[in-house]
């Protein structure tokens, strides 16, 4: 029996390593090879996992920075919009103060021209001359007043107002309810819808309620 040579004995051994190399990669698993390549991918998606969060959180603190500002900044602006309001109001005040001082300065002189229209009466020419250059200019202040926002009271006839009427007078009468204003004595204003001053009155009092020395003074003979 015949004996093999070298060069075949080194061929069939070089044939044997081939088929194990490939018999050792056959049986790697398909399970094997996924679950490597699972292991593998575990730290990318603990990163990722990571990161979104991270992404989540300043979001959150982004909206509630917006919130934070939105309140401020409706804040600011109610509190301008009451300022606004507020110096408004106290510049209308103002305004309305210095034009009050300012009519009462002339009132005095209002009070003078009706006055003098009530109790002078012109006899010449000259006079009724003089007479109706001084009415022009009373008429022409008092045309200035209306168009201040300044009219007269009227209070002739009707009832006492503390409001409105300062009662400088009483005059016992049955003619009249008591308390009824019978004579302006000194002419009230409005301006706008404020006093501006309040008329010095004559008030209907009672009759019977005049003092016996007033009632025997009135008895007796002249």
């Amino acid at each position: 029996m015949m004996s093999e040579s070298p060069a075949q004995m080194n061929y069939n051994e070089s044939d044997s390593e081939v088929t194990e190399q490939v018999t050792v990669q056959t049986n790697t698993s398909p399970e094997t090879q996924i679950q490597d390549n699972s292991t593998a991918g575990t730290p990318q998606t603990e990163t990722d996992t990571a990161a979104l969060a991270e992404m989540t959180q300043q979001i959150e603190s982004l909206k509630a920075q917006l919130e934070e500002r939105n309140t401020q900044y409706m804040r600011i602006g109610a509190d301008f919009e009451n300022y606004r309001k507020r110096t408004s109001k106290e510049k209308e005040e103002l305004d309305l103060l210095v034009k009050r001082n300012t009519i009462m300065e002339l009132l005095p002189v209002v009070d003078n021209f009706e006055r003098a229209r009530a109790h002078l009466k012109p006899q010449s020419d000259g006079e009724l001359t003089i007479h109706k250059s001084y009415q022009g200019v009373y008429k022409q202040l008092v045309d200035c007043l209306k168009r201040l926002g300044v009219s007269p009271m009227r209070p002739e006839g009707q009832e006492f107002d503390p409001n409105l009427h300062e009662a400088v007078m009483r005059e016992p009468t049955d003619e009249h309810p008591e308390g009824t204003v019978l004579e302006e004595l000194v002419r009230g204003y409005y301006l706008g819808d404020r006093v501006l001053r309040h008329a010095m009155v004559k008030v209907a009092a009672p009759k019977e309620d005049m003092p016996p020395m007033e009632e025997n003074q009135s008895n007796s003979p002249m």
